[in-house]
Formats: C-alpha cells, structure tokens, sequence
C-alpha cells in the first residue's frame, strides 16, 4: 500500500512538472507572436523551465526505482540491483519509453541551460513534447495490442498535449498576474494581450481534451455510462468531470468577461481592481487542475473493471 501512495504521488508530480514544462514552453511561442513585450519576462520563465526540468528527471528516476521494485518482487530497494534494472529498461515498453524521456528531459536542460539572449521556445517545446508523450506508456493506454492499441496511445498522447498546453498556459498566466506591476510595469499589459489573444488557441486543446477523452473512456470502459457509477475508476472519473467543468466555466468566464475587462480598464489606465479579479479566478483554475492531475495519477493505478467498495 505504502508503493501505491508513492506510485501515484510520484506520478502526479511528474504529470505536473512536465505537463508545466510542455505548456510553459508552447506557450512562450504563442505569446511571443502576440506581444514582443512578452520577451521581457524571458528570465522568469528560463528559472521556471529549469526547474521543472530538473524536478523530472528527479521524479523519473524514482519512478524507474519503484516500477523495477513492483516488477521484479523484491522486498525492499536496497535488493535492486544494476542487472536487474537494466532488465526493466530494456525488456518493457515502459523502461524504453523511459529512456526516451530521460534522453528528452536532459535535452530540455541543455536547451535551458544553453539559452542566451533568447530563449528558444521551439526547441524546448519539441524536447518536452517528446518527454511528456512517454507517459502514455505508463497509463491504461498501454494495456491494448494492435490496431486498437495504436489509437490508444495515439489519443492519450493528444490528450497529454491538450492537457500540457492548457497547464502550462495557466501557469504561465499566474506567473504574469503576480508580478508587481512596481517591478515589473509591462506585466499588465502583456497579461491583458496574452488572456485575449489565446481564446482561438484555447478552444482548440479543450476540443483536443473533450474528443480524445471520449476516445480513452470508450477504449477504456466502453460504450457504456454504468462504469462512471459502478466501479471505483468511473467514480473517480466522475470527480475529475465535474473538476473539469469547474475549470471550462472559470476559463470562459475569463475568455468573455474578465480577459476583455482587463483590456477595457488598461485602456482607461485603472487596470488594478481588474488584474486581481482575473489573478483570482486564475489561481482558482489552477488549483482545480492540480486537483484534476491528482484524480488522473490515481486513475492510472485503478483497475477499470474494480468494483466500488460501497
């Protein structure tokens, strides 16, 4: 029991970390071609990529650990050994996939460490789209062989995109409404543009996240609603919908009211009482995914046919 807490603790930080260094990175490149100003906050989001980047592959590294301990039986870590994970690595789909995050991850703090005058948005968001993919490996859609497993990871890793980019805008719009405008006088306006100016993008990942979620719960449960009540999974399920629905009611809130009010009262030069309504509803977004990231690392230890205890 006490592995299954740490399995899925340590997948929800990874689903978080490298869900933030995907959409983090997306969204640089969508924000730049809105606002050159956006370029100005380039080193806020240099720390944040790095750390993200590091915290991955920390995270990944303890999540070989214990996939190697679950796999092999053994009673405890110390009982790893070198020949045994290279087992594990190079004997599953999963190890491979593995590797291939790792491989992605440290090109990602390359790509970090390496940038200069310019951050290069592009590179980052090809390397952690690579890494971010490979945990559809870890999940149900690795559970299908041939054609109908093929669509699986096809859709999961879609819906991982999705998720990252929506992830990852949220954080990066939380980092922009709490600047001090003292400090950082364009923060405002670079907030005003980017809210307004990502709906076109925004409506595109939760398209992406509504069809390929379908998708996985079709592939997964089948085409019946009684899984979302009769077992433990779909109940879970049930609880990330209703997060979800939380969240595209706080985002169209944002996208028709609180966006455009924020331009409205920049234009009039009183944009305080505005920033900190949309700062709000922000960080209230952003705690609802968390919560929702967290139902995901616990739905993808849960049998889809385990039947609820009530």
């Amino acid at each position: 029991m006490a592995d299954d807490g740490l399995n899925i603790a340590l997948r929800f930080g990874l689903y978080v970390s490298m869900a933030a260094l995907f959409g983090v990175a997306v969204f640089g490149l969508y924000a730049l071609r809105l606002t050159e100003k956006f370029a100005y906050f380039e080193r806020q989001y240099v720390i944040f990529t790095a750390t993200v980047s590091v915290l991955s592959l920390i995270l990944s590294v303890a999540s070989m650990l214990v996939l190697a301990k679950a796999m092999s039986g053994a009673e405890s870590y110390s009982e790893l050994t070198i020949h045994l994970l290279g087992m594990v690595i190079t004997g599953t789909d999963m190890g491979l996939a593995w590797v291939l995050r790792m491989v992605a991850l440290l090109a990602c703090v390359i790509v970090v460490a390496s940038s200069g005058a310019r951050f290069h948005y592009g590179l980052l968001a090809a390397f952690s789209a690579v890494a971010l993919a490979t945990l559809a490996w870890s999940g149900h859609a690795a559970m299908n062989d041939g054609v109908q497993g093929t669509l699986h990871l096809v859709s999961d890793i879609a819906h991982l995109f999705a998720a990252g980019a929506w992830v990852g805008a949220l954080f990066s719009f939380v980092m922009l409404a709490l600047m001090k405008p003292s400090l950082y006088p364009d923060a405002p306006t670079v907030l005003s543009k980017t809210a307004n100016g990502f709906a076109q993008f925004g409506t595109v990942i939760v398209v992406t996240l509504m069809s390929t979620g379908i998708a996985n719960y079709l592939l997964i449960i089948g085409p019946s609603i009684k899984g979302l009540v009769a077992t433990q999974y779909g109940m879970l399920l049930s609880v990330k919908l209703a997060l979800f629905t939380g969240m595209l009611a706080l985002a169209t809130a944002n996208r028709f009211f609180l966006g455009p009010r924020v331009e409205q009262a920049m234009q009039a030069g009183k944009h305080e009482e505005a920033v900190s309504l949309l700062r709000r509803s922000l960080l209230t977004e952003t705690a609802l995914v968390v919560l929702v990231i967290a139902c995901v690392a616990w739905l993808g230890v849960l049998a889809p046919t385990q039947r609820s205890l009530a």
